[in-house]
């Protein structure tokens, strides 16, 4: 009789193991690896670039609603914004060159932004900023870096 017990055991203990196992990589959040994204064409090395990572349309390019911000310094017309390891999904990423240390953009003359401005997928803003949208991009399981162009 004890070695029926015994046999009965290990199929047990295995199934919950497995059972534990497989609840632990169901919870387990499917990530990328770090999202970077490079920042050309500042017209100088003053101040920082402050890129900001959005995943709804919702506050869509309100600095302060950013799912993760980064202020980057910039040396020779580059910055680098490293957001880290985040979730699959879509991002649009809204950036802008606070050449005086602004913590938000300022518009002038019917609406055009004072400092340098630009948005995933490099977008035109000819006719204003992109919609959230146009500035989409897929993250996936894989490491992404992706480079914007400021525009003046």
């Amino acid at each position: 009789m004890p070695k029926i017990m015994r046999i009965r055991k290990k199929p047990v203990r295995a199934i919950w193991n497995l059972v534990i196992l497989a609840s632990v990589l169901i919870s387990w959040p499917a990530s990328a690896g770090p999202l970077v994204v490079t920042v050309s064409q500042a017209r100088n090395d003053s101040g920082q670039v402050r890129c900001g990572l959005f995943n709804h349309v919702e506050g869509w390019r309100q600095e302060k609603r950013a799912m993760r911000a980064i202020d980057a310094a910039i040396k020779n017309g580059k910055a680098l914004c490293d957001f880290g390891v985040v979730p699959q999904g879509n991002y649009a990423i809204a950036i802008f060159h606070a050449e005086d240390g602004e913590s938000s953009v300022i518009y002038g003359f019917l609406g055009k932004p004072k400092q340098g401005v630009g948005f995933s997928n490099n977008p035109s803003i000819t006719f204003g900023a992109p919609d959230f949208k146009t500035a989409l991009v897929p993250v996936g399981t894989e490491s992404l870096e992706i480079e914007i162009t400021l525009r003046y």
